[in-house]
């Protein structure tokens, strides 16, 4: 019999460092492993199941299992592997990491390898190491949007427990427009695909119109009622408002989940919904279309049926759309809400303070120069 196991205990810090490191999407495959090997380790699984359930061998579990408990949290990561002495300085690393997070090239508005290189005195590659030893990455950017919405937190609770908790007796409709979208052909014959050659078409093309898509997506069974229409007006609105009421059985209440567009909020509309008691409206925060699960279904629209497609009229266009939602409506799957009104809320709590952490550090930074000068 070889050495017991180690037995493993995780104090709460630990636990929750370990839960992220396994559960982030940019964590290293080999890492999240070790950080699930642990975590059912101090669970108090044995060996030989983490193994057979992590498709690992028992040597392997073993081996983290005792890092682990040997050196904790250090004990994940690679130790330093045998070689020739680095050429480079933790002064000189410090110094790239400052200029990447806090300066900018001239005449450019973000890094390069070539241009830190060049700005530091060190090769290309040495410059890529460091970086990617420190997750930098001056190349890439992505964008946000906060809701300014007063009505922010209670909105996403009242929406968020629509999805988590419908009501009895009712139909919860995540109702929006995809409007403008183009009948677009290509200028020249497509290219189709061919074994070691990707499918080819040309960049310019010939409009024909566009449409306006009205569509509502029932979140407990992933149907759509759709509807096309030349044009984006309230009037169209309340044609689809009326297309959904011929759609929905008489003893079922409505709640509509929309944003805050004016076409929602029409006279007309208003005194529409007003003889009808069993509509209940649910607006979205501004700025928050993330939360209405219809973009969701936009999205694959978009992406299966129009970007690719190609259509001479807009009858052309419409019968594609047509088509792909009764292909939804025959194999219906809901999207599946998972975050509670809690985690939402505190997710954006902690992205809020690291972005004022960031910003008075940068106005720090900013006067401290100034006042340099």
């Amino acid at each position: 019999m070889g050495k017991p196991a180690p037995a493993i205990e995780l104090s709460a810090s630990e636990r929750q460092a370990l839960e992220g490191l396994a559960r982030r999407r940019k964590t290293g495959q080999g890492l999240a492993r070790r950080a699930q090997i642990v975590l059912m380790a101090a669970d108090g699984i044995e060996n030989q199941v983490i193994a057979a359930r992590l498709g690992a061998s028992q040597n392997t579990v073993g081996s983290w299992r005792r890092r682990y408990a040997a050196k904790r949290l250090d004990g994940l990561y690679d130790e330093p592997r045998p070689g020739a002495p680095r050429q480079i300085g933790d002064e000189e690393i410090a110094e790239t990491i400052r200029l990447t997070l806090e300066a900018a090239p001239a005449n450019a508005t973000h890094w390069s390898l070539r241009l830190m290189a060049r700005a530091v005195g060190h090769a290309p590659s040495t410059i890529h190491r460091i970086w990617q030893a420190f997750g930098l990455q001056p190349h890439r950017s992505e964008t946000f949007k906060l809701s300014g919405d007063p009505l922010f937190v209670e909105k996403v609770r009242d929406i968020v427990g629509l999805y988590l908790a419908p009501p009895q007796r009712a139909l919860v409709l995540c109702v929006d427009e995809k409007s403008q979208i183009q009948a677009l052909d290509r200028t020249q014959p497509l290219l189709p695909m061919r074994p070691g050659q990707a499918e080819r078409r040309s960049h310019d093309y010939t409009r024909h119109g566009t449409l306006s898509l009205f569509a509502a997506l029932d979140t407990a069974s992933g149907t759509v009622i759709g509807k096309c229409f030349a044009r984006h007006r309230g009037a169209e609105f309340l044609k689809f408002l009326r297309e959904i009421e011929a759609n929905v059985p008489d003893d079922l209440d409505i709640h509509l989940v929309l944003d805050n567009y004016a076409t929602h909020k029409t006279p007309a509309i208003r005194r529409w919904l007003v003889k009808r008691p069993r509509w209940h409206l649910h607006f979205t925060p501004t700025s928050a279309s993330w939360i209405n699960q219809v973009e969701r279904f936009f999205a694959d629209l978009s992406e299966r049926k129009i970007r690719r497609g190609a259509h001479r009229s807009t009858r052309q266009l419409e019968t594609a759309i047509r088509d792909y939602i009764k292909c939804v409506n025959d194999d219906p799957k809901p999207f599946r809400w998972t975050k509670s009104a809690d985690d939402i809320l505190a997710s954006i709590k902690r992205f809020c303070l690291a972005t004022l952490k960031v910003a008075n550090y940068q106005a720090k930074n900013a006067k401290t120069s100034e006042s340099g000068h």
